[in-house]
Protein backbone atom coordinates (compact mmCIF):
# COMPACT_ATOMS: atom_id res chain seq x y z
CA UNK A 1 0.00 0.00 0.00
CA UNK A 2 1.42 3.38 -0.75
CA UNK A 3 1.90 5.86 1.63
CA UNK A 4 -0.52 8.88 1.95
CA UNK A 5 1.07 11.72 0.12
CA UNK A 6 2.64 14.79 1.86
CA UNK A 7 4.52 16.63 -0.61
CA UNK A 8 4.68 17.02 -4.25
CA UNK A 9 8.36 17.99 -5.89
CA UNK A 10 8.15 19.53 -9.65
CA UNK A 11 10.64 19.01 -11.84
CA UNK A 12 11.28 22.96 -13.46
CA UNK A 13 11.26 23.28 -17.20
CA UNK A 14 8.35 21.92 -19.01
CA UNK A 15 6.51 20.89 -15.62
CA UNK A 16 6.02 23.64 -13.52
CA UNK A 17 7.24 26.41 -15.97
CA UNK A 18 6.66 26.74 -19.47
CA UNK A 19 10.15 27.76 -20.34
CA UNK A 20 10.31 27.13 -23.95
CA UNK A 21 9.50 30.99 -25.10
CA UNK A 22 12.42 32.30 -23.51
CA UNK A 23 14.89 29.12 -23.78
CA UNK A 24 13.77 28.87 -27.76
CA UNK A 25 13.87 32.69 -28.00
CA UNK A 26 17.78 33.11 -26.98
CA UNK A 27 18.56 30.21 -28.97
CA UNK A 28 17.39 31.92 -32.18
CA UNK A 29 18.84 35.11 -30.82
CA UNK A 30 22.70 34.02 -30.87
CA UNK A 31 21.68 31.77 -34.50
CA UNK A 32 20.72 34.93 -35.74
CA UNK A 33 24.23 36.53 -34.45
CA UNK A 34 25.42 33.71 -36.24
CA UNK A 35 23.99 34.17 -39.09
CA UNK A 36 21.26 31.26 -39.35
CA UNK A 37 17.69 31.59 -39.73
CA UNK A 38 15.55 30.47 -36.94
CA UNK A 39 14.67 26.73 -35.74
CA UNK A 40 11.52 26.33 -35.69
CA UNK A 41 9.79 26.20 -32.18
CA UNK A 42 8.77 23.01 -32.26
CA UNK A 43 11.63 21.59 -32.98
CA UNK A 44 13.66 23.47 -30.05
CA UNK A 45 10.72 23.12 -27.41
CA UNK A 46 11.04 19.11 -27.52
CA UNK A 47 14.85 19.99 -26.55
CA UNK A 48 14.22 22.28 -23.89
CA UNK A 49 14.11 20.04 -20.98
CA UNK A 50 17.72 18.92 -21.95
CA UNK A 51 18.89 22.26 -21.29
CA UNK A 52 21.63 24.20 -22.91
CA UNK A 53 23.09 20.68 -24.29
CA UNK A 54 19.82 19.68 -25.89
CA UNK A 55 19.36 23.32 -27.01
CA UNK A 56 23.04 23.51 -28.66
CA UNK A 57 22.46 19.89 -30.48
CA UNK A 58 19.18 21.23 -32.39
CA UNK A 59 21.13 24.70 -33.00
CA UNK A 60 24.43 24.10 -33.67
CA UNK A 61 24.60 19.91 -34.55
CA UNK A 62 28.18 21.19 -35.91
CA UNK A 63 29.17 22.13 -33.49
CA UNK A 64 32.13 20.79 -31.40
CA UNK A 65 34.77 21.62 -28.68
CA UNK A 66 35.52 25.07 -28.66
CA UNK A 67 33.04 26.19 -30.66
CA UNK A 68 30.56 24.45 -29.14
CA UNK A 69 31.04 25.72 -25.93
CA UNK A 70 31.78 29.48 -26.85
CA UNK A 71 28.08 29.34 -28.44
CA UNK A 72 26.59 27.53 -25.07
CA UNK A 73 28.37 30.30 -23.07
CA UNK A 74 26.88 32.96 -25.36
CA UNK A 75 23.53 31.35 -25.11
CA UNK A 76 23.63 31.33 -21.10
CA UNK A 77 24.20 34.84 -21.30
CA UNK A 78 21.30 35.73 -23.65
CA UNK A 79 19.30 33.19 -21.82
CA UNK A 80 19.82 34.95 -18.52
CA UNK A 81 19.12 38.59 -19.95
CA UNK A 82 15.12 36.98 -20.99
CA UNK A 83 14.95 34.40 -18.00
CA UNK A 84 11.25 35.68 -17.42
CA UNK A 85 10.10 37.80 -19.80
CA UNK A 86 7.53 34.99 -21.52
CA UNK A 87 7.53 32.03 -19.14
CA UNK A 88 4.67 31.50 -17.04
CA UNK A 89 3.15 28.52 -14.93
CA UNK A 90 1.55 26.34 -17.45
CA UNK A 91 -2.15 27.04 -17.83
CA UNK A 92 -3.81 25.45 -14.37
CA UNK A 93 -0.77 25.42 -12.79
CA UNK A 94 -2.34 28.10 -10.54
CA UNK A 95 -4.72 26.37 -9.44
CA UNK A 96 -2.69 23.02 -8.64
CA UNK A 97 -0.46 25.45 -6.51
CA UNK A 98 -3.38 26.85 -4.91
CA UNK A 99 -4.78 23.47 -3.94
CA UNK A 100 -1.48 22.21 -2.37
CA UNK A 101 -0.75 25.20 -0.31
CA UNK A 102 -5.01 25.41 0.76
CA UNK A 103 -4.13 21.29 1.74
CA UNK A 104 -1.10 22.19 3.71
CA UNK A 105 1.02 20.19 0.99
CA UNK A 106 4.47 21.30 1.09
CA UNK A 107 5.55 21.36 -2.59
CA UNK A 108 8.74 22.00 -4.12
CA UNK A 109 10.89 22.10 -7.40
CA UNK A 110 13.97 19.57 -7.76
CA UNK A 111 16.08 20.31 -11.78
CA UNK A 112 18.72 20.19 -13.18
CA UNK A 113 18.51 23.70 -14.09
CA UNK A 114 21.92 25.84 -12.15
CA UNK A 115 20.61 27.41 -9.31
CA UNK A 116 22.16 31.09 -10.88
CA UNK A 117 19.28 30.79 -13.14
CA UNK A 118 16.87 29.06 -11.32
CA UNK A 119 16.59 31.07 -8.45
CA UNK A 120 16.36 34.42 -10.01
CA UNK A 121 13.60 32.75 -12.52
CA UNK A 122 11.49 31.38 -9.31
CA UNK A 123 11.89 34.79 -7.66
CA UNK A 124 10.95 37.06 -10.77
CA UNK A 125 7.62 34.70 -10.76
CA UNK A 126 7.07 35.28 -7.22
CA UNK A 127 7.49 31.13 -6.48
CA UNK A 128 10.03 31.62 -4.22
CA UNK A 129 8.04 32.50 -1.15
CA UNK A 130 5.85 29.80 -1.58
CA UNK A 131 7.85 26.68 -2.27
CA UNK A 132 9.41 24.72 0.32
CA UNK A 133 12.33 23.87 -1.33
CA UNK A 134 14.52 24.22 -4.76
CA UNK A 135 17.06 21.39 -5.32
CA UNK A 136 19.18 22.84 -8.16
CA UNK A 137 21.59 21.31 -10.70
CA UNK A 138 24.39 22.42 -8.86
CA UNK A 139 23.05 21.79 -5.81
CA UNK A 140 24.61 18.55 -5.31
CA UNK A 141 27.20 16.89 -6.76
CA UNK A 142 24.89 14.37 -8.39
CA UNK A 143 22.09 14.96 -10.54
CA UNK A 144 19.12 13.61 -11.89
CA UNK A 145 18.38 10.41 -12.51
CA UNK A 146 20.27 10.00 -9.65
CA UNK A 147 18.06 10.08 -7.23
CA UNK A 148 20.01 12.06 -4.40
CA UNK A 149 18.55 15.38 -5.15
CA UNK A 150 15.08 13.98 -4.70
CA UNK A 151 16.05 12.48 -1.55
CA UNK A 152 17.38 15.87 -0.25
CA UNK A 153 14.41 17.63 -1.20
CA UNK A 154 11.88 15.44 0.94
CA UNK A 155 15.14 15.42 4.09
CA UNK A 156 15.03 19.53 3.36
CA UNK A 157 11.23 19.52 4.16
CA UNK A 158 10.87 16.77 6.64
CA UNK A 159 8.87 14.64 4.49
CA UNK A 160 9.54 10.75 3.83
CA UNK A 161 10.64 10.16 0.41
CA UNK A 162 7.50 6.96 -0.13
CA UNK A 163 5.61 10.16 0.87
CA UNK A 164 6.54 11.89 -1.83
CA UNK A 165 5.29 12.89 -5.49
CA UNK A 166 7.46 13.70 -8.25
CA UNK A 167 5.93 15.37 -11.35
CA UNK A 168 8.44 15.18 -14.45
CA UNK A 169 8.62 15.35 -18.11
CA UNK A 170 11.48 13.39 -18.95
CA UNK A 171 12.65 9.51 -18.45
CA UNK A 172 15.22 10.66 -15.99
CA UNK A 173 12.38 12.49 -13.38
CA UNK A 174 10.87 8.90 -13.70
CA UNK A 175 14.21 6.66 -12.90
CA UNK A 176 15.38 9.56 -10.31
CA UNK A 177 11.84 9.13 -8.49
CA UNK A 178 11.63 5.02 -8.72
CA UNK A 179 15.15 5.35 -7.14
CA UNK A 180 14.35 7.81 -4.22
CA UNK A 181 11.12 5.59 -3.43
CA UNK A 182 8.88 8.19 -4.46
CA UNK A 183 5.73 8.24 -6.52
CA UNK A 184 6.49 9.52 -10.46
CA UNK A 185 3.90 11.20 -12.50
CA UNK A 186 4.23 12.19 -15.89
CA UNK A 187 3.64 15.60 -17.17
CA UNK A 188 2.57 14.36 -21.14
CA UNK A 189 1.87 18.43 -21.65
CA UNK A 190 6.01 19.02 -21.15
CA UNK A 191 9.01 19.32 -23.58
CA UNK A 192 8.57 15.45 -24.92
CA UNK A 193 9.71 14.34 -28.40
CA UNK A 194 8.42 12.42 -30.77
CA UNK A 195 10.80 9.58 -30.23
CA UNK A 196 9.70 9.92 -26.35
CA UNK A 197 7.46 6.71 -25.53
CA UNK A 198 6.60 8.25 -22.55
CA UNK A 199 3.94 5.52 -22.07
CA UNK A 200 6.04 2.90 -21.18
CA UNK A 201 7.89 5.10 -18.95
CA UNK A 202 7.62 3.02 -15.17
CA UNK A 203 5.44 5.92 -13.70
CA UNK A 204 2.15 5.58 -11.91
CA UNK A 205 0.37 8.28 -14.05
CA UNK A 206 0.57 10.55 -16.92
CA UNK A 207 -1.38 13.91 -16.66
CA UNK A 208 -2.08 15.71 -19.74
CA UNK A 209 -3.19 19.18 -18.09
CA UNK A 210 -1.71 20.26 -14.55
CA UNK A 211 -5.19 20.18 -13.37
CA UNK A 212 -5.27 16.67 -13.80
CA UNK A 213 -2.92 15.92 -10.98
CA UNK A 214 -5.33 17.53 -8.56
CA UNK A 215 -7.96 14.68 -9.01
CA UNK A 216 -4.87 12.24 -9.25
CA UNK A 217 -3.76 13.38 -5.63
CA UNK A 218 -7.40 12.67 -4.51
CA UNK A 219 -7.28 9.13 -5.22
CA UNK A 220 -3.28 8.63 -4.53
Amino acid sequence: MNAAVRAVLFDLDGTLLDTAPDMVGALNTLRAEEGLAPVPFAAARAQVSHGSSGLMRVGFPDAIDAGLERLRERFLALYRGRLADETLLFPGGDLVLEHLEAAALPWGVVTNKPGWLAEPLLAALGLDRRMACLVSGDTLPERKPHPRPLLHAAQSIGVEAAACVYVGDALRDVQAARAAGMRPVVASFGYLSDSDEHRLWPAEAWIDTPAELIGWLANA
